[in-house]
């Protein structure tokens, strides 16, 4: 084990992030999957941005969101892969306290906005699939435009007491942070005070806010279900279910490791420190890579713009 294990607290104005505790020694073939998803998600999440940009017939609700959404992946995998990735090569390793309480409000803020941007992807497919004829008139681009303000306040505003609460608290005992990146849970547990306040905030943002998030989207994906059954042909069903597979699949990547990281975090007492900390990278380095692979494949006017692209260059 690393002998960081034995550095005692002298300044408080800067932390040591471990890494991934008990791995040190396979760091270096660690870091070519990170690595290698990183590129992949920032390549991707560009290429949406730039085809959405290019291609005019994409200029709708639908691609604003999704452009939301690669802005989104884009921050939230820069905001901690770079770190982990000098931890791993360089074993740099300190990070100071306040860049430590605005990487841990990024990565949180960007996660919270992230599922807003879901469901308003489900609203999106609701009022596309259920009112149709009145989709243009719903969702016209100044209605879009403060959907989007509403996620990005939204985020920003809920996020802002974790910094504020870890702030105040005091760190007496140890300046050491089990984990490639701070973290909310695993930052103010080094306190020694009270935290009781930051963990209840914590389960609050858990349960209530994304917990609502996911019942919105459910219940929109209940009424397009409805409405897609009751349509008169097979064919239209199917249409209709296409058109919300890609949405369903970036939803699934999103939630998926979330969920399973919050439960192994809470109740997984006897899981091994370096699975918590793997799985918590995991949650906020697939979706990334996942969400424009599914786009680019799923979404026709997507995938057609790319492959001209590749033809245009070919030729």
């Amino acid at each position: 084990m690393s002998d960081f294990n034995k550095t005692d607290f002298t300044n408080s104005s800067t932390f040591i992030l471990l890494g991934i505790p008990g791995l040190e020694a396979a760091y270096v073939w660690i870091s070519i999957p990170f690595c290698t998803m990183y590129i992949i998600a920032v390549l991707g999440n560009f290429t949406i941005l730039f085809i959405v940009k290019m291609e005019l017939s994409l200029h709708g609700p639908m691609y604003y969101f999704l452009c939301m959404l690669a802005v989104t992946d884009l921050v939230m995998s820069t905001s901690i892969v770079p770190k982990t990735l000098s931890i791993f090569w360089f074993n740099s390793r300190e990070i100071d306290f306040s860049a430590c309480l605005t990487q841990m409000y990024f990565v949180h803020c960007f996660l919270v906005m992230e599922s807003g941007i879901f469901m308003a992807m489900a609203l999106h497919r609701y009022v596309a699939i259920c009112h149709p004829l009145r989709h243009s008139t719903i969702l016209a681009n100044p209605v879009v435009a403060k959907i989007g303000l509403a996620v990005v306040l939204r985020g920003s505003m809920l996020i802002l007491p974790y910094p504020l609460l870890a702030r105040q608290w005091p760190y007496c005992r140890t300046n050491i942070i089990p984990h490639t990146y701070c973290e909310h849970i695993a930052v103010v547990k080094l306190a020694s005070a009270d935290i009781r306040v930051s963990s209840y905030y914590g389960l609050f943002m858990v349960f209530c806010v994304r917990g609502l998030d996911m019942i919105f989207i459910a219940l929109s994906y209940i009424q397009i279900l409805r409405a897609i059954y009751s349509l008169s042909t097979k064919d239209a069903q199917l249409k209709a279910l296409g058109t919300c597979s890609s949405h369903l699949c970036a939803i699934l990547a999103f939630y998926i490791p979330v969920i399973f990281s919050s439960l192994t975090h809470r109740f997984g007492h006897n899981v091994p420190l370096h699975f918590h900390v793997l799985i918590a990278n995991v949650n906020l380095l697939v979706p990334p890579v996942l969400h424009p692979i599914i786009y680019g494949v799923r979404t026709k006017q997507i995938r057609g713009r790319l492959l001209w692209l590749f033809i245009h260059k070919g030729t």
